[in-house]
């Protein structure tokens, strides 16, 4: 009888680890894998395995193909500094008071709390050889040839130690020491803001693909208008997305070259959704939806996860993957581990973004996403200087300006004013447009989304706001890093309204 026990346990184990449900434990030797992270900047889901039709991208499909593809991995935070932050330590950026945009580097300080370690100091300490770069020596994160390898993209909101990494590259560790490499590409970066950055891709594309995508073939979420400018504008992202998949798959086969392919757990994922006006530093699938796949050695392949996971996850994962104890703070979740239980809500958080003070908050359930606008008297396109910098802006404020924009886009993007709580259902809002907050038939979704929000709020201790007083230290920061002179008028100006709006309730 304990024989046929014994045999039936190993039997759902087997079942479970081709699954993808579960790893294969690891060995406490020179074999541990090597975890390499695929770090993506201001991309969405634009790949040909999440249904991207317009273009195709062969090597993450590779990846998807030969691996665990999740198809709902969400950020916890729609902005660069906040998501590394976040990433790196396994903690929401609310928990750690990492959560304002480009904070804690001048005279305001942050540090983290007592029991949470960023992740490369954990591997170091683990005798992991920790690097972070482009994955490619002689080029840089946007693909090109570069003379100078240089340390990849950082911008954590809390003081660390550089030496949590000893390269910009694996090559330099001692003989048989495992790694733990962060491949930082600069993705929807590449495109730019401008019609000259927009030629550069282009020409870009023509001479290393032979031809650009063509903007009239895109296909662009509802609000936006097709107008030349934003077809543009999304062609020449996809185009970056197209440069990005070509630069994963160099790196992958520099593996296979190395013979480190089969032991290493290649992890790929973006750091927020496409820059754009509903996109990055928002809640909305837009911004927060984000690809995730996992590949290596006891991770089934072909498979797909439709679970609610957060992006904090992947540092426990990571941690794992390499045998190694994840601490006790961590509020990430090692979501292949044997009897790992769906998540039923995942969050996330906006707050400040440069000089652009917010907060917003987000629950995400299976059929529902909620959120709530803690400054609903303010516009959703509030003044920025990073966002009124970008062309495909200043030409929405300008069809908006002339009465050409449709009702919807006038709607969501430029009412003076917005909604206090919103509530999208799942499947048939793909872009989350209409919102139910006042649709009695929701209104029991309405109050226990609510609820669930507020108990995360509390129990992972969100601070919320800034003080006056810090925002003042924070945004005189950022001004005196700004060297252009009507960059630093426009952000100076900015800032003095938002203290204003503050003073006056807003």
């Amino acid at each position: 009888m304990k024989m046929k026990k014994l045999i039936t346990a190993a039997a759902m184990l087997g079942c479970a680890i081709q699954s993808g449900a579960v790893r294969q434990p690891v060995e406490q030797t020179r074999d541990r894998p090597n975890i390499l992270w695929f770090v993506v900047d201001d991309m969405s889901a634009n790949f040909s395995c999440y249904g991207e039709k317009t273009i195709r991208t062969p090597h993450v499909d590779r990846l998807a193909k030969e691996g665990l593809r999740f198809t709902r991995a969400y950020a916890t935070s729609p902005v660069c500094s906040t998501f590394r932050s976040a990433m790196i330590t396994g903690m929401y950026q609310t928990s750690i008071g990492a959560h304002h945009h480009r904070s804690g580097r001048g005279e305001h300080r942050i540090l983290l709390p007592d029991g949470v370690r960023p992740v490369p100091a954990i591997f170091q300490e683990a005798g992991y050889y920790t690097c972070m770069g482009s994955g490619l020596p002689g080029v840089d994160a946007a693909g090109k040839p570069s003379p100078r390898d240089r340390l990849g993209k950082t911008d954590y909101n809390f003081d660390w130690d550089r030496e949590i990494y000893d390269s910009h590259d694996w090559a330099g560790r001692a003989a048989d020491q495992p790694f733990f490499m962060q491949v930082q590409l600069h993705g929807g970066k590449i495109r730019g803001a401008s019609s000259a950055k927009y030629k550069e891709t282009e020409e870009r594309m023509a001479v290393e693909f032979g031809a650009t995508t063509d903007p009239k073939s895109v296909e662009l979420p509802p609000y936006y208008p097709r107008a030349p400018v934003m077809l543009r504008d999304w062609a020449t992202y996809l185009d970056s997305v197209k440069i990005t998949d070509r630069h994963v798959g160099r790196v992958i086969d520099r593996l296979k070259d190395e013979g480190l392919l089969e032991n290493t757990v290649i992890i790929f994922f973006t750091d927020h959704g496409i820059s754009h006006a509903r996109g990055k530093q928002f809640l909305f699938d837009e911004g927060s939806h984000i690809p995730l796949i996992v590949r290596g050695p006891g991770i089934a392949s072909g498979k797909t996860r439709t679970d609610l996971v957060e992006h904090i996850d992947i540092a426990a994962l990571s941690l794992a993957a390499a045998g190694i104890e994840t601490p006790a703070k961590m509020q990430g979740r090692d979501i292949l581990a044997s009897g790992y239980k769906p998540k039923p809500a995942v969050f996330a958080a906006r707050d400040r973004c440069g000089e652009a003070t917010d907060r917003i908050r987000s629950v995400r359930t299976d059929r529902y996403l909620y959120i709530k606008n803690f400054y609903p008297k303010r516009p959703h396109l509030m003044p920025s200087g990073y966002k009124d910098g970008k062309l495909i802006i200043q030409r929405l404020r300008e069809l908006h300006a002339q009465g050409e924009l449709s009702a919807l886009s006038a709607k969501l993007l430029f009412a003076p004013t917005r909604p206090s709580e919103e509530l999208y259902l799942y499947g048939p809002d793909r872009w989350q447009t209409n919102n139910l907050a006042e649709n009695p038939k929701h209104a029991g979704a309405l109050k226990r989304h609510r609820a669930r929000l507020d108990r995360w709020i509390l129990e992972t201790g969100d601070p919320g706001p800034e003080t006056p007083e810090i925002y003042v230290l924070e945004t005189e920061d950022q001004m005196k890093s700004t060297r252009n002179k009507t960059a630093r008028e426009i952000y100076r100006k900015n800032a003095e309204m938002y203290q204003r709006w503050a003073s006056e309730g807003m």
